[in-house]
């Protein structure tokens, strides 16, 4: 129901950035860190966990010993002045499973589905590099045919139907920019995908513990996706970012309407000019998210929506603040 689209040639649309994708990133990579350098800066608690310390054994103090790091009950019960020693966590890896079949190459809003895939792919790429992180990618075309992993760092990766592709997790802002430019040269191919297959991509092999973002529109049936997330949330903190554009919500008057399912190429003329059927259409749609949404909170998921008529990136803002409340909200001081 929600995967039809007005009618398009039949001959695959090529990536809309692969032409341009030097310039494009440029200008989204500028727009990202302009608008996000406040969320890096401590104006927001920021979308991914960045390097810190954790607390580890105390040792007697000593000249020149940071005195903020004062163990006072320690020192209380000793009467001997104690310090206390910092473990420093290892780098943050951070995975992303990007969703790129056919059902991505819709939009009737300012940004097809596959152009907000890929700038939320940048946002989340500035956000962990800028802390030295690592950063991965797998990138589904449809079908769970699985690619070996291979560099990226000279262009994009094969694409074909049926292809699941690993980007290796690497560091650095030269690394992460190749890796933006393989996601935005990858070509959408016809035929369905597999999400399900794509995030199971991130569960093997087993990495030590991260953070995984998972971004698709997520029409594929929830029982074909909700257990590996529930999988993945075991071991790493999930981020499941859902691209939805209005059309796929509710449908306009416009009279006789000729729709295709871009996976499966099944052509419908639906008379929208019928109240019943927009009616019927935008509850079936209602539903459809609803059961979305179910399933990522019964997998643990952080649920952050975007829309190809809104400013994405203003979501992501208020999806950071809102995140930051709720986690105050629930500290005792």
């Amino acid at each position: 129901m929600a995967r039809a689209a007005p009618v398009t040639s039949p001959t695959p649309r090529p990536a809309p950035l692969a032409d341009r994708s030097e310039a494009v990133l440029s200008r989204l990579q500028l727009l990202v860190t302009r608008k996000l350098d406040g969320l890096l800066q401590g104006d927001y608690a920021g979308l991914l966990p960045g390097p810190g310390s954790e607390a580890g054994e105390s040792r007697e103090y000593r000249p020149g010993d940071d005195v903020r790091r004062m163990d006072w009950p320690v020192t209380a019960r000793t009467t001997t002045p104690h310090v206390r020693r910092t473990v420093s966590d290892r780098e943050l890896e951070t995975w992303l499973a990007l969703d790129l079949s056919a059902s991505l190459d819709f939009g009737t809003g300012q940004w097809l589905k596959r152009e907000v895939v890929v700038a939320a792919a940048a946002a989340i790429t500035h956000l962990t590099v800028r802390g030295g992180n690592r950063i991965g990618a797998v990138i589904g075309t449809g079908g769970g045919v699985s690619a070996p992993a291979r560099r990226w760092r000279g262009g994009p990766p094969p694409a074909g139907p049926g292809v699941l592709t690993r980007l290796p997790a690497r560091s650095g802002r030269k690394e992460a920019q190749g890796l933006l430019r393989a996601v935005a040269g990858t070509a959408i191919q016809p035929g369905r995908g597999d999400l399900g297959a794509l995030v199971e991509m991130l569960n093997r092999p087993p990495r030590r513990r991260g953070v995984a973002v998972v971004v698709s529109d997520f029409l594929a049936p929830a029982e074909q996706w909700a257990r590996p997330m529930r999988k993945l949330r075991v071991r790493h903190d999930v981020l499941a970012i859902e691209v939805v554009d209005p059309r796929e919500l509710e449908l306009p008057d416009v009279g006789v309407l000729p729709v295709v399912d871009p996976e499966s190429g099944e052509l419908h003329e639906v008379q929208t000019a019928d109240p019943r059927l927009r009616q019927r259409y935008a509850e079936a749609a209602a539903t459809q998210r609803a059961t979305i949404a179910a399933a990522l909170r019964g997998a643990g998921a952080a649920h952050l929506r975007l829309r190809t008529d809104r400013d994405w990136l203003l979501d992501m803002v208020r999806f950071v603040a809102a995140q930051r409340h709720a986690r105050t909200r629930g500290t005792t001081r």
